[in-house]
């Protein structure tokens, strides 16, 4: 029950700062990844307004998935209504489970995004982002330090292999890969759970994506 409360409080903080600026032509949504160190100030959206100039929408929340959870905890959800030049999106680690060790783990990938890159809740969310008039970029997961050498590595192998199939049968979608900016060996980029990215792991992950956004 207390890991539960923690949780939820952490969900909660997470929560504050959330939302869409008028007129704003980026919106960030996802999991934890990109959402985290909202409250510092510090997330992947401030670091790419201070880049950028300009306002960015953030809708993204730590326990987020692709294929489930519920309400803003939804990554489709949270995009319900939101219309954007462009979308940055994460998703998939929480629909995999902590540590990648379910029984069911293929499965789950190809509930996520088929091998070709067409089916799946990824490429039904990319398809309908894109129908708006959107452009997507996907920035696709680093190796955190905990789960280096781990099952995760190979089932998020089978993640990127399969985004990238995606992105290249349609331009208007870019794929980044966080693991060009951070290494699981560089610990000063990750926050004490070595899961999630420290302050300064946020602000490369935002450099990252900054690049692949054409100027206003």
């Amino acid at each position: 029950m207390k890991q539960l409360f923690v949780i939820l409080g952490l969900t909660l903080m997470a929560a504050c700062g959330r939302g869409v600026p008028d007129a704003a032509r980026v919106v960030v949504a996802g999991d934890s990844v990109l959402a985290w160190n909202r409250i510092e100030g510090a997330s992947v959206a401030d670091g790419l307004r201070a880049r950028l100039g300009e306002p960015v929408g953030d809708v993204s929340l730590p326990l987020a998935q692709v294929a489930g959870g519920r309400g803003a905890l939804n990554i489709p959800t949270q995009l319900e209504g939101v219309q954007a030049d462009w979308i940055v999106l994460n998703g998939g680690a929480n629909d995999l489970g902590v540590g990648c060790g379910r029984d069911d783990t293929a499965a789950v990938l190809d509930r996520l995004i088929s091998s070709d890159g067409a089916r799946g809740a990824i490429p039904a969310l990319v398809a309908d982002l894109r129908g708006r008039g959107s452009q997507v970029i996907w920035a696709d997961y680093y190796t955190s330090p905990r789960y280096a050498g781990t099952p995760c590595a190979a089932s998020y192998q089978v993640l990127e292999t399969r985004l990238t199939v995606m992105a290249a049968r349609d331009e208007g979608v870019t794929l980044v890969d966080m693991e060009d900016v951070i290494a699981p060996s560089e610990l000063n980029m990750f926050d004490t759970d070595r899961t999630h990215p420290s302050p300064a792991g946020s602000d490369r992950i935002a450099g990252l994506i900054a690049r692949a956004l054409p100027p206003r």
